[in-house]
Order: structure tokens, then sequence, then C-alpha cells
């Protein structure tokens, strides 16, 4: 098979695309997979390091507040549109996959154009406005949450999925992740990230929780800031007088995120889709704090679907409060059977067969 993933954006776009690609390449080997995105989204250096070859279109952010500024968006899709066809012309694939993210629309148009079959993901309860505009010409659109159908129309083509997550988190084995680690068994690691772009309000509530933590010799911190915060964040631990490096990690962005997961007892964070996917399929309880800044207030229905059956708890931004937070993570850590409870319930919620339902359908299995 000859297959061009198309996602752009953030790595909640991005993964998904190579949990689907790796798939594909499992089942055939011989299977030629080339990326396309944009040049400043996190595909252009995500996917490289996940092995994949990436070419790049121009494309355009649809401004809803200044609707005239969309002319500019227009002419980008257009000239990414001409891109993606000398793309075409040279790799000649036999699908097109789109996982989401602006730059995923020229290339999905300009395939559907030229009658290449598409496919295409949407990972969040509440889709975005890249993948409702291409539904119509699809093949079949999977569905991370079964909720998302509702906001499409065109529900003979839905196929509900769920967010498929690379294997190396539905394999990671928590003990031995550990000890690679250097985390001590008996250590109550507490992972915390506010998306691949970090977020400043989850730091700052994070900054009460390292106090408590850096008052017993039995918690580990595990924070994942962002590029654009691990400065500030680093100087205010200064400030107070934490040290960092031993027992308080701070990290600008974790790579190796399947091992992370795995040697978590307690996971802090937003709720993106793929997010929400990998700490279920790792099986971590898990304090979700919704971003309020995203379409549709998606987070939040991404967190609720697990909140609803137990495996996390949910803080609105607007109630978040870093001492109330910190007392939560200790009172948890001291609920060791709350915390299996948890972590079964998340399990429960795992889309464990979501790769397996989407390359059956792509490669023709079903």
């Amino acid at each position: 098979m000859r297959a061009i993933m198309t996602c752009g954006g953030t790595g909640g776009h991005i993964y998904p695309a190579v949990a689907i690609a790796d798939e594909i390449k499992r089942r055939e080997p011989d299977s030629e997979i080339l990326f396309v995105g944009s040049e400043i989204g996190l595909e252009s250096k995500l996917v490289p390091e996940s092995g994949y070859e990436i070419k790049v279109v121009t494309t355009g952010w649809f401004d809803r507040e200044n609707l005239l500024n969309n002319i500019n968006m227009y002419r980008a899709v257009r000239k990414g549109r001409r891109e993606s066809a000398a793309i075409f012309r040279d790799f000649r694939p036999d699908v097109v996959i789109g996982t989401g993210g602006y730059a995923s629309v020229p290339v999905m148009q300009e395939a559907q154009k030229e009658r290449i079959p598409t496919y295409i993901h949407e990972q969040n309860a509440v889709p975005g406005v890249a993948n409702k505009a291409l539904e119509k010409k699809v093949k079949k659109l999977f569905l991370g949450f079964e909720e998302a159908s509702k906001s499409f129309r065109y529900p003979a083509r839905h196929v509900v999925s769920g967010n498929p997550v690379r294997r190396e988190f539905v394999e990671a084995d928590g003990a031995k992740a550990r000890e690679e680690l250097g985390f001590s068994p008996s250590d109550f690691v507490v992972l915390a990230f506010g998306g691949s772009q970090g977020a400043g309000r989850v730091n700052k509530a994070m900054m009460k929780v390292i106090e408590k933590a850096a008052a017993a010799d039995d918690v580990r911190i595990c924070l994942a800031t962002g590029e654009y915060y691990y400065e500030a964040v680093m100087q205010e631990l200064a400030d107070k007088g934490i040290e960092t490096g031993g027992r308080i990690m701070i990290m600008e962005y974790i790579r190796d995120m399947a091992r992370y997961l795995a040697s978590s007892d307690l996971v802090i964070g937003r709720s993106g889709a793929l997010t929400v996917a990998e700490v279920t399929v790792c099986g971590k309880p898990a304090i979700f704090i919704p971003s309020p800044m995203v379409t549709g207030n998606h987070q939040y229905f991404n967190a609720k679907a697990v909140a609803d059956k137990g495996g996390a708890l949910i803080v609105e931004e607007k109630d978040l409060d870093g001492d109330a937070l910190a007392s939560e993570v200790m009172e948890l850590k001291e609920d060791p059977a709350r915390i299996r409870e948890m972590a079964a319930a998340s399990y429960a919620c795992a889309p464990l067969k979501a790769v397996d339902i989407i390359c059956d359908t792509v490669m023709g299995k079903k």
C-alpha cells in the first residue's frame, strides 16, 4: 500500500496518524508511507522523529473573529492544493488518510478532486472545522467518541473506532518503565503536563503540588512545562528554594511519554483526545483540567467520558486552585484502594481496538 497521512498542528493530530502508519507498516512491511503537513506545525519535528518522511504544503487558518482575513486563508489553501497535486503525481498514493488540523485541508480536498480514496479520523467528542468540511466526500469517517457523530451530516459513513494509540503505549510495562527511569517501586509518581505546548495555568497550580511533594520522601513529580514556560517555572522553583533533578523532575517536553505514563500512579493535565486515549490505554487515574480555549469545549466532554465511569476527576480551569489540587493529590496518595479503583475504571475506557478497526477498514479487511 502507498499511503499519504496528512495532519497538522499539535501532537493530538499527529500521533494518531503515526499510530495508523505504524500499524500499516506492521501488517504490510513493504508499504510506503508519506506524511504531508505544514512547515510551522509540530509535525515538521515529530514526524521525522517517528521515522517517517514529511513534505510540507501551504495552508491557512479560519479566522472566526475577522472574516475578511479568510480571503488570505482561501488563497493559501488553493496554493496548498496545487502543491498537493504535485506530491500526488510523484508519490501516486493508493489512499489519503487525514487526522485533522488545517494542514490536512488542501491535501484532502485535492485528493477528493482526483478521486483518490480518502478517510478521516476525528479525535474529539466535539469535532473541529476541518473535518466537518471534508466529511461529504470521504469513504469513511472514524470517530474517537460516538458523541461526535451528531455533529456531522452523513452518519452512514461513520465508524466508531476510538482514538488510535501507538503500540508502545499498549505494550508499556509499569515495573520495567520505573526501573529504566530510575524510579523506586515505592514512589508515588505524579505525571503532569499541559499538552504539547504546555499550559500556564496547569504549571502554576503544579507549583503548590511540588511544594507539598518536596516535603515528602516518597512522592516524585514529573512535570512537562512546555518550551515557552520552562525557564519561568525553573526560576520560580529556584526562588522557592526547591531543588530539581531528583524527585522533582522538570522537563520542557516528554518525548518518551509511554514510559513516563506507564511508570506513573496519577496523571494531571489537559484532556485532549489523544491524552485521554493514552492515559486510559495505560490504565492510569487522572485529574483532567480541560482547556476552555477549544472548539465546543470538547476537552471537557473528552474528560467526562472517563470521569463518568470513575476513572478520572475533572477540575475546570475556572475552579483550578493550586492548594486544593495539592490536597487532592495527597489524599489520593494516601488512598491506594481508590487509586486502584480509578485505574481499573480508566482502563475500561481504553480504545484498545481503535487502530485495528481503522486499518481493517482502510486496508480492505472489512
